[in-house]
């Protein structure tokens, strides 16, 4: 074995409150996602007593500060200075300074550049300590009415139709009940796309989470695109969809295991492989992959089509 491999097979201990005078220590401080109430005693406190807090947006940082009176230094850290700033940050944790991490709102390291920072603090053997708080993508979950027992959060979906296929492929046999972010301009196109795949499925739109508009809208994947169709959504939305029901698909004869040898195809990819490999016509390999994965002949033609268009534009 060699020395390197040696390395891979050591552990790192954090005892996040040990005492000692260097590194510092990297907090992971929550903030309120709309209502000032739900920020914690331990979180103002960090936030006091560390040496600087470094923000997503200084100025929305600010306001907070103010609010519970925190006079502190305030420096930059997001997604288009994270590789200036983040050398700084861990140059000041090595020397013994505490750093808190904000983002605008919720847990930093979420769908955020934090997590570079915390993945480099944590290399270095810098203690990386949560404040827990508010989460969007847990508080929507828990009201959401649909299975808490297990659960996938996969962020905000690719924007264009292509990356987005491939994302829901992806996650066409998930079981798990499915977190996603969205922004209130695209919610509209994110439902279509979704309701295109899985139109009969539970879902929640939860948005404006813990604010005075707070909105959980209830139904079918389909049913939720009609009202938002009717009414468009305000304020950044999280959506809450059932997994896949596996016993469901394994009485279609799908192969649902998660080690099946198409779980890291696409589905173009998977259609493709009937095509090239078992020398199947596109007919027939359309009807091969349905099986494996459980979806409807109609479902894969309507996904392939798509695609077709998707290369005809580009």
């Amino acid at each position: 074995m060699s020395e390197s491999d040696d390395n891979q097979d050591k552990v790192q201990v954090q005892r996040s409150f040990a005492p000692r005078e260097k590194p510092g220590t990297l907090y992971l401080v929550a903030t309120p996602i709309g209502n000032l109430e739900d920020m914690t005693f331990r979180a103002i406190r960090t936030l006091k007593e560390v040496d600087l807090i470094a923000a997503e947006d200084t100025r929305q940082t600010r306001k907070l500060l103010t609010h519970f009176e925190i006079q502190n230094r305030l420096v930059s850290y997001h997604e288009h200075n994270r590789e200036a700033s983040g050398p700084e940050l861990i140059k000041f944790l090595e020397e013994g300074k505490h750093i808190a991490l904000v983002s605008d709102a919720g847990m930093p390291a979420i769908s955020d550049p934090g997590v570079e920072l915390v993945a480099e603090a944590a290399s270095r053997g810098i203690p990386v300590v949560p404040v827990p708080g508010a989460n969007a993508a847990l508080s929507a979950l828990i009201i959401s009415g649909l299975p808490t027992d297990r659960f996938l959060f996969v962020g905000f979906p690719p924007r264009d139709r292509k990356r987005m296929g491939r994302f829901l492929d992806r996650l066409e046999t998930e079981p798990g009940t499915l977190i996603l972010y969205e922004s209130p301009h695209r919610i509209r196109k994110t439902l279509a796309h979704l309701a295109e795949r899985w139109g009969g499925r539970r879902m929640a739109m939860v948005r404006e989470l813990t604010k005075r508009y707070e909105e959980a809208v209830r139904g079918t994947v389909r049913a939720c695109l009609a009202y938002a169709e009717e009414q468009p959504p305000v304020g950044e939305c999280c959506i809450i969809i059932e997994g896949t029901d596996l016993a469901a698909l394994s009485s279609t004869g799908a192969d649902v295991r998660s080690d099946a040898w198409w779980m890291t195809l696409t589905l173009g990819q998977h259609v493709e492989h009937y095509m090239t490999e078992a020398g199947s016509n596109r007919k027939e390999a359309m009807k091969l992959a349905a099986k494996d994965r459980g979806l409807s002949r109609r479902d894969v033609y309507q996904a392939m089509l798509e695609r077709d268009n998707d290369r005809d534009t580009e």
